[in-house]
């Protein structure tokens, strides 16, 4: 079985620029490419699991997601790192487009998607990572059974907590956090 490092796009992986599906302005957070390499080495896979509530709220069509998915990868692929999946979920209950505006077991903090990802890419989740820089990211990655990183960037405003949503590490960066999985904390 393979071990996945989940990450979250907007504000982990790409700057977030909000509802952004213009490829051209996506760009890796610059201390995140060092630390992917590292976990690539490690033999970790890289799957992308991703709250895309403007389709339900009307700002952007579904279409759009894959050239957003396509750009991710080129950008990976110039730094030797391989995308192995891209999952996102479309859906917001108050949403206003007809077909996604209602409450899906995909969105995060639900795990649906990474429960997804994990039986098609064949995943141990104990083995796996989900990094993501809200707690609704770590809530959906507990649940699904994985250990979790926030990265704690100042997009988490809310800090509410539960036993789902608190982290296994807290780091400023995907750099800091590939440091902190791969390194064996002392007991």
């Amino acid at each position: 079985m393979a071990k996945a490092v989940f990450l979250d796009k907007d504000g982990t992986l790409i700057p977030d620029i909000p509802y952004n599906v213009n490829p051209a302005l996506i760009t890796l957070q610059p201390d995140a490419i060092e630390g992917l390499q590292r976990l690539q080495d490690e033999g970790f896979i890289f799957i992308i699991i991703s709250n895309q509530a403007g389709v339900a709220r009307g700002i952007f069509k579904e279409d759009a997601l894959p050239a957003v998915e396509e750009k991710l990868a080129e950008l990976m692929a110039v730094h030797g790192l391989q995308l192995s999946g891209f999952y996102y979920c479309p859906h917001y209950p108050e949403g206003a487009v007809e077909g996604y505006s209602y409450d899906c077991d995909c969105r995060k903090p639900k795990p649906g998607m990474i429960l997804k990802a994990a039986q098609e890419h064949h995943i141990d989740l104990a083995a796996s990572w989900m990094i993501g820089d809200i707690l609704n990211d770590v809530e959906a990655g507990n649940r699904a059974g994985c250990k979790t990183v926030l990265i704690n960037n100042g997009n988490e405003t809310e800090w509410v907590t539960g036993a789902m949503r608190t982290p296994t590490y807290i780091c400023s960066s995907i750099n800091q956090a590939a440091q902190d999985i791969l390194t064996p904390q002392m007991a």
